[in-house]
């Protein structure tokens, strides 16, 4: 993967793509231990969903309807997308293939369609008041767990979860679109976390709901997730929730 800049809001900083589908890593690229990186393996995920491109595990991504699945739009290019739906283990789930595909003109977030309904219990979508500056939020994927070789190799088979403070929610995702961006706690997201949830718990009313689509990663202490309450009305014109 390689660092590419993602707005004015991060002018001056640099952030990976999560996904697979980018150039490979640059020789300059920061290299560190075995470092989503930290954090600890998730213990309830109904609506998480492994995202694959030709059969290749690839991003990660949430059920929000029976037939719908949110993701990051750059982890949706290349060939057949297809998931693996309601299991910890990303080789486990009910497993579904995309038929269409809605990408968000503006911001790194898509929409696929599936082939069938999924049972399954459906990602809850937050609204604004939900997530604000210095709230602890969680991040989920099956992406990788190292930076000191290729991330392709070291994915978690086993859905992880990492707790990160929020910085700000008017940031910038990797297309320019308004993001929600967050420092390390005890872990950091990486390559195939891209398109996996940001939870957060609401202060207004105790839910616990999801708040962004991973778009951008340093891999050591910022990530930035695509701002999905501010796209609620995109998402509803498409999927209906």
């Amino acid at each position: 993967m390689r660092f590419v800049r993602v707005g004015a809001a991060l002018v001056g900083a640099a952030a990976a793509v999560l996904g697979f589908l980018s150039a490979p890593a640059a020789a300059d690229e920061p290299i560190v231990g075995p470092a989503i990186i930290d954090g600890s393996f998730a213990q309830n995920a109904p609506w998480a969903a492994r995202l694959f491109v030709n059969g290749q595990e690839n991003c990660s991504a949430t059920i929000i309807a029976p037939t719908w699945v949110l993701t990051a739009q750059h982890c949706v290019s290349g060939g057949t997308v297809s998931f693996n739906i309601g299991n910890l283990d990303q080789t486990q789930g009910e497993s579904a293939t995309a038929v269409a595909i809605h990408n968000h003109p503006s911001a790194d977030i898509a929409l696929a369609q599936l082939d069938h309904a999924v049972s399954a219990t459906y990602s809850p979508l937050g609204t604004a008041s939900a997530v604000g500056v210095g709230q602890t939020v969680q991040v989920y994927g099956w992406g990788a767990t190292c930076t000191d070789q290729p991330e392709i190799n070291c994915q978690s088979q086993f859905l992880k979860v990492a707790n990160v403070s929020v910085s700000a929610t008017d940031c910038s995702d990797w297309l320019g679109g308004v993001a929600v961006c967050a420092n390390r706690i005890d872990g950091i997201t990486a390559g195939g976390d891209s398109g996996g949830p940001m939870f957060a718990t609401s202060p207004v009313d105790g839910g616990y709901y999801q708040v962004g689509v991973a778009s951008t990663s340093d891999r050591l202490t910022f990530t930035a997730y695509t701002n999905i309450t501010v796209y609620r009305d995109w998402i509803a014109g498409i999927a209906g929730v």
